[in-house]
């Protein structure tokens, strides 16, 4: 099996299941565990020198970072599809928002979350307040990033926001809660989730 995933079901590696199930290819999961610093151990650090999930290996390509993963993953398994074409103008869209995600919610939850004192000038995601009304701009008055049709810019911005939801870590808007049910409702999800799920069961993890 050419792709392999290295993984842990309390990593962000969780979230790319549901990228690979979207992007219908096979592919293995091998686990790492980061409770025992596993994810520190030389042969996982000479392939990512951050020593962090995930890791996808496609034969010889390594992909890091979540958000290029699941770009990789649909420009070369599902192009068209789960990425709109390079003269599709949706493509921009898809890009920014796919990239909002790691950029301006993360960090920008967590400022918000440890209360990190910053100048929102100088913070490349700016105030908490904008960041949220930013948010729902994405998905105001469509099902999906860009519009009825589901892309892969979906598994990392939703992804992202229903995590975040699930451990109350946003505020949880009207909007952001019928967009995650929406995303709930996809069956690569579901089967996502459920390996998850066994995975956890298998290694003994309860998640609190």
């Amino acid at each position: 099996m050419s792709i392999v995933l290295y993984h842990h079901p309390f990593s962000r590696a969780a979230n790319v299941v549901w990228m690979l199930e979207e992007a219908s290819v096979p592919y293995e999961i091998r686990h790492v565990d980061i409770l025992k610093g596993a994810h520190k151990a030389p042969e996982i650090v000479a392939t990512n020198p951050m020593g962090k999930l995930p890791i996808l290996t496609d034969g010889d390509q390594v992909v890091t970072e979540s958000a290029a993963i699941a770009l990789y993953l649909a420009d070369r398994y599902a192009y068209g599809r789960l990425s709109p074409r390079v003269e599709d103008p949706t493509r921009g869209t898809y890009l920014r928002w796919s990239f909002f995600a790691p950029s301006v919610i993360e960090p920008g939850s967590m400022a918000k979350l440890s209360g990190w004192a910053f100048k929102e000038g100088q913070a490349g995601w700016g105030s908490h307040g904008a960041m949220l009304s930013a948010m729902e701009s994405a998905i105001k008055d469509r099902d999906f990033i860009l519009g009825k049709e589901f892309s892969m810019a979906d598994a990392v911005f939703g992804g992202t926001l229903r995590y975040m939801l699930t451990f109350k870590m946003i505020e949880a808007r009207p909007s952001f809660a019928a967009y995650a049910e929406r995303l709930a409702q996809r069956p690569a999800l579901q089967r996502a989730e459920a390996k998850n799920a066994a995975l956890r069961e298998q290694l003994g993890l309860n998640q609190t």
